[in-house]
This record gives C-alpha cells, structure tokens and sequence, in this order.
C-alpha cells in the first residue's frame, strides 16, 4: 500500500506539473481581401460543395479516376505511411505511461574469497516491474504533440495527393481525346490530299495544269502521312501514362465522349480568400509540418531541465526454489537526470530547433503565397482560354469558308494549285488550333478546381 500511495503522489504530481516552451499559433499572413483575378467579392460559396464525381461528365474518365485512386501506387505508399505514423503516434502516447513487466529468473553463483571459502549463492525470483519517466516539464507532451502533427501531415499530405491524382488523370485523359481528336482531323485531311493528287493528275494529264501542280500535290500528300505516325506515337505514350497512374502495365485506355463532347462549368465558386487555406490539404498539411517543428522546440527547451524516472518491482526472491513464495520482495527508486557540462551542446539544441521552426515559418508563408499565386494564375487561364477558343472558332469558321472559295477558283482557271494548298494548309492549321483551344479549356478547369481544393 505503501508503494501503491508512493506512485500516485508521483502520478499527480507529474500531471499537474508545468509545460515549458512557446504554445503554437499561426503566423500573421495578412491576407489579402480578395483575389485579384477574381473580381466577384460577394462570392461565399465553397468549390467543395462540388464533388469530383459531379464536375466529370464522361463515365469513363470517372471509372479511371476510381480505378487510379485504388490501385495508384503513390496511393498505396501514402497510406502505408499513414499506417506507420499511427504506430508512431501509439508509441509516443505510451512512452508518458508507466511501462509494466514481469521477470522470472534462477542464477547460481559460486564464491570463493581469499580462495580458502568456497560457497554457492544460488538466486530464484519472480516480479513485476514498473518503470515511468515523471514529464516535469512536459518533455514527453512535446514529443507526443510532434508526432501527432506529423502525422497529420502524413493524412493532409494522403489528401493532397488524391487531389492530384484526380486532376492528373482527367488531364491526361482529355489530352489522350485531343490528340485522337488531331488524328482525326489529320487523317480527314490525308483524304482531301489524296482526292487532290487524284484531281491534279487528271488535270495534268489533260493537259490543263503543269507538272509542277501535280508535283506540289504530291509532296502535301506527303508532308500530311508524316504527320500520322508522330500522332500515332503519341497517343501510345499518352495511354502509357495514364496507366502508370492507374497502376497498371501498359495497355489500351477506353474512350468515352469525344474532346467536342466533354462539358465542364463555366464558372466554379472561387469562395473567400480566408477560406483557401483550410479547403486546400496541402496547405493543411504544410501548418502541421509548422507544427511539428514548433513541438519540437519544447522538446530541444525541456532537455535543459532534469529528469525524473520512477523504478520499482515486486515480487518474490529466496535463494531456495522451494521458499520463492514464502519471500515477497519490493524495492522503489527514483533516479534525478540533470545536465550540468556538456559543452553548450543542449543549448546549442535549442538554437537549431528554433532555427528550423524559422524555416518552416517562411516556408510555411511561402506555401500560402505559392497557394494565392496557383488560384489567381488559374482564374486568368480560364478567362483567357475561352477567348482564345472564341477566336480559335471564327478562325476556323473563315478558313474553311477560304478554302471552299479557292477550290471553286482553281477550277475556274483563277488562282494557281498552290494557293488552293495554302487554303488547305490553313484550314488544317485552324482546325489544330481549335483542337487545341478547346483541350486547353478543358484542362484550364481542371486546373482551378484543384487549385481551389475541390475533388476533397
């Protein structure tokens, strides 16, 4: 009873006892009030309102996203390492309790004193053993409280890459669309040369064109195959990416919608720029690594103080086996740790701890900085790219209608065969560009949405 008073006289008093070292807040970001490029600042609603699911409209692209979320290996090493920093923070939770154990034991010593004496000392025994180190000054709190930031860094950091994820394979599935959209467009193209050729030899053969017509015929005939196979390699390798990030070997990707047919909002909710920060997990994620490097300068500042551990056992102990029952034996201690001299070395501890929560703060600041630029960036791409596409429309709208034109006058004898190329090389220029407009509205989007901290 005697021990059992001892220990919780301890127990209260370790944890009633002080917490040396600076409490964590935010830093000061002053942020601004609104987003530059947004210019809507009556706006509150949340782009986390709007699930990844609702925002994709091909049920393809979707059944990747599903597929890369459980099976991307960069997934599976997150949450592997999200399992080891739960082990991590059940550890440094046990390390402030009492660690209970058991011994048993026999050892046989044989003494001989001055050589002339000899006599066994044999020892039997059987205890429980309790050993705590008192957190005084709240070492132990710190260490746990670092190990819990670190791993909610490890959970933040989980989030952030599903976001990722999300938006890396919509992109490299509309990009994959775009180019069999190209190829398309090329082949399309291929055909006209090909009708062109045909139309050129007759006209030369009739005499009523020189050779050199059908000659230029036949070299954009060829210059237009060229471009199939380029194509055609490049869309290998797009699927090859979008396998590695669903996690598989390389192989076919399926088709949905076709790049024309793909829908995404106009507009997304760009929200308060307070509420970026909390929305966005990598930001979430960057405060807690801030975190960490905060408790560890309580760590580094309560290393300066000394140590109290608690040890004790009981049980039994006889040098007979026959007797271990008849003779319980206790024993209590309590063990002071005090740095006196050791160079400087635990102050100069405390200097590198501060010096790396330094660190982090301007890295944490500069996150939070690179977070406002990434959204401000996105909102100006999607404004710009939908102009782009108006004008890339209008482009092509006027290429196609010169080209019908210049036909119409080279069969009349107007204008020479290589103006109706140059009809031709223009309408295929334009309609590229428009492909390309069209793939860069897509991904613009696709891009904010991320930026903001949506798909989470």
């Amino acid at each position: 009873m005697r021990n059992i008073l001892i220990v919780c006289v301890f127990s209260m008093l370790a944890f009633s006892s002080c917490k040396i070292g600076k409490r964590y807040v935010r830093p000061e970001l002053n942020l601004p009030d609104k987003i530059e490029a947004y210019t809507d600042t009556t706006d509150t609603a949340s782009v986390e309102d709007i699930s990844w699911e609702s925002l994709y409209a091909d049920e393809t692209l979707k059944d990747l996203i599903r597929k890369a979320l459980d099976n991307n290996k960069d997934m599976k090493i997150a949450a592997a390492k999200v399992k080891e920093m739960i082990a991590a923070k059940r550890i440094s939770f046990a390390n402030m309790l009492p660690a209970v154990g058991a011994s048993i034991y026999a050892e046989k010593e044989r003494l001989n004193y001055g050589g002339d004496n000899p006599s066994p000392d044999p020892e039997f025994g059987a205890k429980l053993t309790l050993s705590w180190e008192l957190d005084l000054w709240g070492n132990l709190r710190w260490a746990n409280e670092a190990t819990i930031a670190s791993y909610m860094q490890t959970v933040e950091g989980q989030r952030a890459l599903r976001l990722t994820i999300i938006a890396e394979v919509a992109a490299n599935y509309y990009q994959l669309c775009a180019l069999d959209q190209e190829l398309s467009i090329v082949q399309q193209t291929l055909e006209a040369r090909r009708e062109g050729v045909r139309l050129a030899k007759l006209r030369y053969e009739g005499g009523l064109t020189s050779e050199t017509a059908y000659n230029q015929a036949m070299v954009e005939l060829a210059r237009t195959e060229t471009l199939i196979p380029s194509l055609e390699r490049q869309i290998k390798i797009k699927e090859s990416d979008l396998c590695m990030l669903l996690g598989e070997y390389t192989d076919d990707i399926p088709r949905g919608l076709s790049l024309s047919d793909q829908r995404l909002p106009d507009t997304l909710p760009v929200g308060l720029p307070s509420s970026l920060l909390e929305r966005r997990p990598d930001m979430r994620q960057a405060e807690f690594k801030l975190r960490a490097a905060n408790a560890q300068v309580g760590v580094a500042q309560t290393d300066l103080f000394p140590k109290i551990r608690l040890t004790s056992y009981y049980g039994f102990e006889s040098n007979e086996l026959s007797e271990i029952l008849k003779s319980p034996a206790g024993f209590i201690a309590g063990n002071l740790l005090q740095p006196i001299f050791a160079m400087g070395k635990n102050k100069a501890k405390v200097k590198a701890a501060k010096a790396r929560y330094e660190q982090e703060v301007y890295s944490y600041e500069k996150s939070v900085l690179g977070a406002f630029k990434e959204v401000n960036n996105a909102i100006v791409t999607v404004r710009k790219v939908k102009e782009i596409r108006a004008s890339r429309m209008n482009l092509e709208a006027s290429a196609s209608k010169y080209l019908e034109l210049a036909q119409l006058q080279y069969i009349n004898g107007v204008i020479s065969y290589m103006d109706v190329l140059d009809a031709q090389r223009g309408l295929l220029d334009a309609q590229i560009g428009l492909n390309d407009a069209v793939l860069d509205e897509l991904l613009s989007v696709v891009y904010l949405y991320k930026a903001l901290g949506g798909g989470f």
